[in-house]
């Protein structure tokens, strides 16, 4: 008898399995949507499609009266800046400082301890700190993506050079390697491939992150305005733009995911 946990679907039935929880989603707002309506033909809660599409389609393709811009894109452009800056440093930070740990025994004993205690701090909570510090801008912004994330792309790199075979170190001093070259040929290119992982596990925070900080204060960007017209009920702009969000948060994984198995085809597991 074939067990259930050896049993895999073939490639038709894995993408109908695959498709069955967006579809049964889209079913049950299609059957919520109506049957307020047919209640209430004024109710806002559940708009219809066409509703959405409405409302996207001006904010996307008319320009805004007060200040011309196509808002869809001018709120994405914006968000994506801040992300960018806030996901990018913290992957700097990142791997210099998890190698440093890593690898570098007087490092770690000084801020192995700290870099958990730090990665407690609840990074909402910094917030407001962060606004009387440096402002309202866009540097508070980014500076609170990169407190939420940074720290653990940290332990996570540093984790994995502990993981690293002893032997790989043993063998590049024995063969008279500095500290700094067996950084360089032994642990950096070990950690590349976990490098994007950690990222690609860190974007939904990250977008956490700087929604809230949008919300509180900005006056531009995908969060901003989602609680912009969140006063007016507006949930047919508040859907989709909570839909393209998240469709920009999975190409991004998605981008990340193919570019991990392209450059380092070595470090995917086995199929």
């Amino acid at each position: 008898m074939r067990r259930l946990i050896n049993r895999k679907p073939g490639r038709a039935a894995a993408l109908g399995l695959g498709l069955l929880p967006f579809v049964l989603v889209v079913i049950a707002y299609l059957f919520g949507s109506h049957t307020r309506l047919q209640d209430n033909p004024a109710d806002k809660l559940l708009p219809p499609p066409a509703v959405m599409v409405d409302a996207i389609e001006r904010l996307a393709l008319e320009p805004s009266k007060r200040s011309g811009q196509r808002l869809l894109w001018a709120d994405t452009a914006a968000s994506l800046q801040r992300l960018g800056l806030g996901v990018g440093l913290s992957a700097v930070l990142g791997l210099v400082f998890g190698v440093a740990i890593g690898v570098v025994p007087h490092i770690r004993a000084t801020l192995g301890h700290f870099l958990v205690v730090l990665s407690m701090i609840p990074p909402l909570a910094v917030l407001p700190i962060l606004f009387i510090v440096f402002g309202l801008g866009e540097l508070s912004k980014v500076v609170l993506i990169v407190i939420g994330v940074a720290p653990f792309i940290m332990r996570d790199l540093a984790a994995r050079v502990a993981e690293l075979p002893r032997e790989l170190m043993i063998k590049g001093q024995t063969l008279g390697a500095s500290t700094w070259q067996i950084i360089t040929r032994v642990v950096l290119p070990q950690l590349w491939p976990r490098l994007i992982h950690s990222v690609r596990l860190m974007l939904g925070p990250a977008w956490l992150f700087l929604i809230a900080a949008e919300a509180i204060a900005a006056t531009d960007g995908l969060g901003y305005r989602i609680f912009l017209v969140r006063r007016y009920l507006a949930m047919d702009v508040i859907l989709p733009y909570v839909a393209w969000i998240t469709l920009l948060a999975f190409l991004f994984d998605w981008l990340l995911q193919k570019w991990a198995r392209r450059a380092f085809p070595w470090a995917e597991p086995a199929p």
